[in-house]
């Protein structure tokens, strides 16, 4: 498993924005764009290389905190 698996990722659409964001709280504020799957490509890529970041400079990452919602039944 990479490091980057344990950390929550998700797009979703702003009307606000009125882009898609992509979102990784635990390490990132987001990033945006007009097309779903490249939005969330380039997410995984960001999330890369903040932890190469993290890495090349001692730092410990932070421990995941977001969780996907359940289903509640």
């Amino acid at each position: 498993m990479k490091k980057s698996d344990q950390y929550h990722k998700w797009v979703e659409w702003s009307d606000e924005d009125n882009a898609y964001i992509g979102k990784c709280p635990d390490l990132i504020t987001g990033i945006h764009g007009d097309d779903p799957k490249k939005v969330y490509a380039d997410l995984c890529e960001v999330i890369e290389e903040v932890i190469a970041h993290f890495e090349s400079e001692g730092r410990s990452l932070p421990a995941p905190k977001v969780k996907p919602m359940q289903e509640v039944v």
